[in-house]
């Protein structure tokens, strides 16, 4: 392969891992740009977990044998079949050499030194059989390794295959597969950052949950899916009581304790529906998105929410409010409106003292307090906004 088809293979990886929006979509981004620059068929990037001491793959890319996902839950190997990571790239990589890619073949060993290597160094003792066995087990005749190294630190492995039969990877292949490591591992840093900021954008700081700004996302999306295939959307929304006396008595670092404490509550509950995001909309308030479960499966989880709202040492218990496009509450043609009904749902919870949730169209006021709210106190906000939905 030519200087300049490796370098046209170089930006194309480069440019497609900087177009990506997800971490999937970038680890897919790499294996497929690293597969195509070495002419392989198959590719995989996969991360070393040095907690958990094994090698999981995050994506598999190309012709997949039998058995092989895309994006796999639980294909993870144990890093002591691959001591070329622990005993060599971390050891002696950590002493200032340089990693360098390695060529294994079905047959046993590729061109030059066994395992991972550094210019001028004697290969490693030993290595992994487990490759071995696994490319004649799914039908490939050779693959080259090339570690991924990130601040400093070894990251994970980019592999990519050929087939029985296809010229098996060289030395070249192998200095060239080191330099696309290179460049994947830079998109990685990438998106890492952004998956950072996109974090920092939609999560509550104290509590670790979704923010208001995730909401309004998820709720916009869950409502237009309900217009389009009827999708049962549900929304709880609970004010936590008693934390201003609390912050007054103990002190706003207890306070603060509590807040966390019942948003671990909320996500346990949240749990129960899955898919459903549990947040913070801001002071003592939060909420549950529900897309899919019935109505009557949401009202059991707001319900296990309160018992265990009213367990907690501090506080007093929670008024829970509930809106489920699953009951009769009306035509729902935004989101705003399914807010309101909620929201209307949880001051009639709060104001009755309610140790359960208050559901809309199960509660015959509900309906009618999210049309025409009350005047409320300074201390609590109106009904989401007043705007004409």
């Amino acid at each position: 392969m030519g200087e300049d088809v490796r370098l046209r293979a170089v930006v194309a990886l480069a440019q497609s891992m900087a177009a990506a929006h997800t971490p999937r979509e970038s680890w897919r981004a790499a294996a497929l740009g690293a597969r195509d620059a070495l002419g392989g068929t198959f590719a995989a990037l996969s991360t070393w977990e040095r907690d958990l001491g094994r090698l999981r793959v995050l994506v598999n890319a190309g012709e997949r044998a039998a058995g092989e996902e895309e994006f796999p839950d639980s294909e993870t190997y144990p890093v002591h079949q691959f001591s070329e990571i622990t005993e060599f790239l971390h050891e002696r990589w950590a002493g200032g050499g340089e990693p360098n890619a390695w060529v294994e073949t079905a047959e046993g060993p590729g061109p030059g030194a066994h395992g991972y290597r550094l210019l001028g160094e004697p290969p490693v003792r030993g290595g992994p059989r487990g490759r071995v066995s696994a490319l004649r087990r799914r039908g490939r005749g050779c693959c080259v390794v090339a570690p991924i190294v990130l601040r400093g630190r070894a990251w994970g492995e980019l592999y990519v295959a050929r087939p029985v039969g296809a010229p098996v990877f060289g030395p070249d292949d192998a200095k060239f597969a080191t330099v696309l490591a290179s460049v994947v591992a830079s998109g990685i840093a990438q998106t890492e950052r952004l998956e950072e900021v996109r974090k920092l954008a939609f999560t509550d700081p104290l509590t670790g949950l979704a923010n208001r700004r995730a909401v309004d996302i998820r709720l916009d999306e869950a409502v237009e899916r309900f217009r389009a295939d009827g999708s049962v959307v549900s929304l709880v929304v609970c004010d936590l009581n008693g934390l201003k006396r609390v912050n007054d008595t103990h002190g706003h670092a207890v306070g603060d304790r509590l807040l966390e404490r019942f948003g671990s509550v909320l996500s346990y509950c949240g749990a129960m529906l899955p898919g459903a995001l549990a947040a913070r909309l801001g002071g003592d308030e939060f909420c549950l998105v529900s897309v899919g479960p019935e109505a009557d499966e949401v009202v059991a989880a707001a319900d296990e929410l309160c018992v265990r709202a009213g367990d907690l040492e501090l506080g007093e218990g929670v008024a829970c409010g509930v809106a489920s496009t699953g009951d009769p509450i009306g035509p729902v043609r935004s989101a705003r409106r399914l807010f309101r009904l909620a929201d209307a749902a949880q001051y009639r919870a709060k104001a009755a003292g309610s140790l359960k949730p208050v559901v809309a169209g199960r509660d015959g006021t509900v309906i009618r307090l999210a049309d025409h709210p009350p005047t409320l106190s300074r201390d609590r906000r109106r009904f989401r906004d007043a705007r004409p939905e």
